[in-house]
Protein backbone atom coordinates (compact mmCIF):
# COMPACT_ATOMS: atom_id res chain seq x y z
CA UNK A 1 0.00 0.00 0.00
CA UNK A 2 1.25 3.48 -0.85
CA UNK A 3 2.00 5.70 2.15
CA UNK A 4 -0.53 8.26 0.90
CA UNK A 5 -3.22 5.56 0.82
CA UNK A 6 -2.43 4.40 4.35
CA UNK A 7 -2.58 7.97 5.67
CA UNK A 8 -5.89 8.72 3.97
CA UNK A 9 -7.42 5.33 4.85
CA UNK A 10 -6.47 5.39 8.54
CA UNK A 11 -9.37 5.63 10.96
CA UNK A 12 -9.73 5.03 14.70
CA UNK A 13 -11.00 1.45 15.03
CA UNK A 14 -12.69 0.57 18.31
CA UNK A 15 -14.54 -2.64 17.42
CA UNK A 16 -12.70 -5.80 16.48
CA UNK A 17 -13.26 -9.39 15.38
CA UNK A 18 -12.08 -12.14 17.70
CA UNK A 19 -9.32 -13.02 15.23
CA UNK A 20 -5.94 -13.06 17.01
CA UNK A 21 -3.11 -10.90 15.70
CA UNK A 22 -0.12 -13.04 14.76
CA UNK A 23 2.93 -12.54 16.98
CA UNK A 24 5.09 -11.83 13.92
CA UNK A 25 2.65 -9.10 12.90
CA UNK A 26 2.80 -7.59 16.38
CA UNK A 27 6.59 -7.62 16.21
CA UNK A 28 6.44 -5.85 12.85
CA UNK A 29 4.15 -3.16 14.25
CA UNK A 30 6.53 -2.55 17.14
CA UNK A 31 9.52 -2.50 14.79
CA UNK A 32 7.79 0.16 12.71
CA UNK A 33 7.12 2.16 15.88
CA UNK A 34 10.78 1.91 16.78
CA UNK A 35 11.75 3.41 13.42
CA UNK A 36 10.19 6.75 14.37
CA UNK A 37 12.29 9.86 15.00
CA UNK A 38 12.94 10.68 18.64
CA UNK A 39 14.58 13.54 20.50
CA UNK A 40 18.36 13.25 19.99
CA UNK A 41 17.69 9.74 18.63
CA UNK A 42 17.33 8.72 22.27
CA UNK A 43 14.69 6.09 21.41
CA UNK A 44 13.25 6.24 24.95
CA UNK A 45 10.58 3.61 24.37
CA UNK A 46 9.63 0.05 25.14
CA UNK A 47 6.52 -1.69 23.82
CA UNK A 48 4.74 -4.33 25.88
CA UNK A 49 2.08 -6.25 23.95
CA UNK A 50 -0.83 -7.67 25.94
CA UNK A 51 -2.99 -10.40 24.44
CA UNK A 52 -3.98 -12.05 27.74
CA UNK A 53 -7.75 -11.60 28.17
CA UNK A 54 -7.65 -11.74 31.97
CA UNK A 55 -5.01 -9.03 32.11
CA UNK A 56 -6.98 -6.82 29.72
CA UNK A 57 -10.10 -7.24 31.88
CA UNK A 58 -8.15 -6.32 35.00
CA UNK A 59 -6.73 -3.23 33.31
CA UNK A 60 -10.16 -2.14 32.10
CA UNK A 61 -11.59 -2.64 35.59
CA UNK A 62 -8.94 -0.37 37.11
CA UNK A 63 -9.71 2.32 34.52
CA UNK A 64 -13.45 2.06 35.26
CA UNK A 65 -12.74 2.38 38.97
CA UNK A 66 -10.70 5.52 38.41
CA UNK A 67 -13.41 7.13 36.27
CA UNK A 68 -16.06 6.33 38.89
CA UNK A 69 -13.90 8.08 41.49
CA UNK A 70 -13.76 11.31 39.50
CA UNK A 71 -15.83 14.02 41.22
CA UNK A 72 -18.96 14.69 39.20
CA UNK A 73 -20.26 18.21 38.70
CA UNK A 74 -23.88 19.28 39.09
CA UNK A 75 -24.84 19.04 35.41
CA UNK A 76 -27.73 16.80 34.37
CA UNK A 77 -25.48 15.14 31.79
CA UNK A 78 -22.73 14.26 34.26
CA UNK A 79 -23.51 10.55 34.62
CA UNK A 80 -23.99 10.11 30.88
CA UNK A 81 -20.70 11.86 30.17
CA UNK A 82 -18.81 9.65 32.60
CA UNK A 83 -20.43 6.56 31.10
CA UNK A 84 -19.43 7.66 27.61
CA UNK A 85 -15.85 8.38 28.69
CA UNK A 86 -15.71 4.99 30.40
CA UNK A 87 -16.50 3.19 27.15
CA UNK A 88 -13.92 5.15 25.15
CA UNK A 89 -11.35 4.47 27.87
CA UNK A 90 -11.96 0.72 28.20
CA UNK A 91 -12.94 -0.68 24.79
CA UNK A 92 -9.35 -1.96 24.54
CA UNK A 93 -10.56 -4.83 26.74
CA UNK A 94 -12.13 -6.45 23.66
CA UNK A 95 -9.22 -5.83 21.29
CA UNK A 96 -7.17 -8.91 20.36
CA UNK A 97 -3.98 -7.05 21.27
CA UNK A 98 -3.04 -3.95 23.24
CA UNK A 99 0.35 -2.35 22.70
CA UNK A 100 1.42 -0.52 25.84
CA UNK A 101 4.04 2.14 25.19
CA UNK A 102 6.47 2.82 28.02
CA UNK A 103 8.96 5.68 27.99
CA UNK A 104 11.98 6.68 30.02
CA UNK A 105 13.00 10.29 30.63
CA UNK A 106 15.76 11.45 28.32
CA UNK A 107 18.67 13.55 29.46
CA UNK A 108 18.96 16.61 27.25
CA UNK A 109 22.40 17.86 26.30
CA UNK A 110 21.21 21.22 27.59
CA UNK A 111 20.86 19.78 31.11
CA UNK A 112 24.63 19.37 31.28
CA UNK A 113 25.29 23.05 30.61
CA UNK A 114 22.59 25.05 32.36
CA UNK A 115 21.16 25.26 35.87
CA UNK A 116 17.67 24.11 34.99
CA UNK A 117 15.73 21.02 35.98
CA UNK A 118 14.78 18.31 33.51
CA UNK A 119 11.14 19.31 33.81
CA UNK A 120 11.86 23.00 33.17
CA UNK A 121 13.87 22.16 30.05
CA UNK A 122 11.12 19.80 28.90
CA UNK A 123 8.58 22.62 29.20
CA UNK A 124 10.93 25.05 27.45
CA UNK A 125 11.30 22.66 24.51
CA UNK A 126 7.56 21.91 24.45
CA UNK A 127 7.81 18.29 25.61
CA UNK A 128 10.00 16.65 22.94
CA UNK A 129 9.61 13.29 24.71
CA UNK A 130 5.85 13.38 24.19
CA UNK A 131 6.37 14.48 20.59
CA UNK A 132 8.67 11.47 20.14
CA UNK A 133 5.96 9.17 21.51
CA UNK A 134 3.44 10.61 19.07
CA UNK A 135 5.75 9.91 16.13
CA UNK A 136 6.16 6.26 17.17
CA UNK A 137 2.43 5.79 17.71
CA UNK A 138 1.63 7.22 14.29
CA UNK A 139 4.06 4.78 12.69
CA UNK A 140 2.24 1.90 14.40
CA UNK A 141 -1.18 3.18 13.31
CA UNK A 142 -0.12 3.52 9.67
CA UNK A 143 1.65 0.17 9.67
CA UNK A 144 -1.54 -1.44 10.99
CA UNK A 145 -3.53 -0.01 8.07
CA UNK A 146 -0.89 -1.23 5.63
CA UNK A 147 -1.15 -4.75 7.09
CA UNK A 148 -4.94 -4.87 6.93
CA UNK A 149 -5.52 -4.32 10.64
CA UNK A 150 -7.39 -1.60 12.50
CA UNK A 151 -5.91 0.29 15.40
CA UNK A 152 -6.70 3.09 17.82
CA UNK A 153 -4.44 5.20 20.00
CA UNK A 154 -5.71 5.66 23.57
CA UNK A 155 -4.69 8.17 26.20
CA UNK A 156 -7.82 7.99 28.41
CA UNK A 157 -6.72 4.79 30.21
CA UNK A 158 -3.74 6.74 31.56
CA UNK A 159 -6.11 8.09 34.23
CA UNK A 160 -5.29 4.81 35.99
CA UNK A 161 -1.63 4.94 35.01
CA UNK A 162 -0.12 3.76 38.31
CA UNK A 163 -2.46 0.78 38.59
CA UNK A 164 -1.84 -0.15 34.96
CA UNK A 165 1.92 0.04 35.43
CA UNK A 166 1.66 -2.45 38.32
CA UNK A 167 -0.45 -4.86 36.29
CA UNK A 168 1.84 -4.71 33.26
CA UNK A 169 5.02 -4.69 35.32
CA UNK A 170 6.42 -1.37 34.16
CA UNK A 171 9.05 -0.09 36.56
CA UNK A 172 11.45 2.85 36.75
CA UNK A 173 13.08 4.33 34.76
CA UNK A 174 10.11 3.63 32.48
CA UNK A 175 6.59 5.00 32.81
CA UNK A 176 3.43 4.24 30.88
CA UNK A 177 2.68 6.68 28.06
CA UNK A 178 -0.19 5.33 25.94
CA UNK A 179 -2.04 2.29 24.56
CA UNK A 180 -2.66 1.22 20.99
CA UNK A 181 -5.48 -1.30 20.49
CA UNK A 182 -4.99 -3.54 17.44
CA UNK A 183 -7.04 -6.15 15.62
CA UNK A 184 -9.10 -7.00 12.57
CA UNK A 185 -11.92 -4.43 12.30
CA UNK A 186 -15.40 -5.86 12.89
CA UNK A 187 -16.79 -3.58 10.19
CA UNK A 188 -15.63 -1.02 7.67
CA UNK A 189 -15.08 2.39 9.22
CA UNK A 190 -14.56 5.36 6.95
CA UNK A 191 -12.08 8.03 8.04
CA UNK A 192 -13.71 11.09 9.58
CA UNK A 193 -13.73 14.31 7.62
CA UNK A 194 -10.63 16.45 8.00
CA UNK A 195 -10.31 20.20 7.72
CA UNK A 196 -9.75 21.44 4.14
CA UNK A 197 -6.22 22.40 3.15
CA UNK A 198 -7.12 26.09 2.83
CA UNK A 199 -8.08 26.11 6.51
CA UNK A 200 -4.85 24.60 7.83
CA UNK A 201 -2.17 25.79 5.35
CA UNK A 202 -0.42 29.13 5.48
CA UNK A 203 2.63 30.14 3.44
CA UNK A 204 4.90 33.01 4.48
CA UNK A 205 7.14 34.07 1.60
Amino acid sequence: MELKQAIEKRASIRSFKDTPVAVEDLKHLVRMGGQAPSVNNYQPWRFIVITNDEMKREMAYKVKQRIEELPANQSIASSNIKSQVEWFATFFEDAPAVIAMAMEDYESVLEKGVQMSHQDINILRNYPDIQSAGAAIQNILLAAVDMGYGACWLSAPMMAKEDLEKIIGIEQPYHLMAFVAVGVPSKNINPRDKKPLDEIFELME
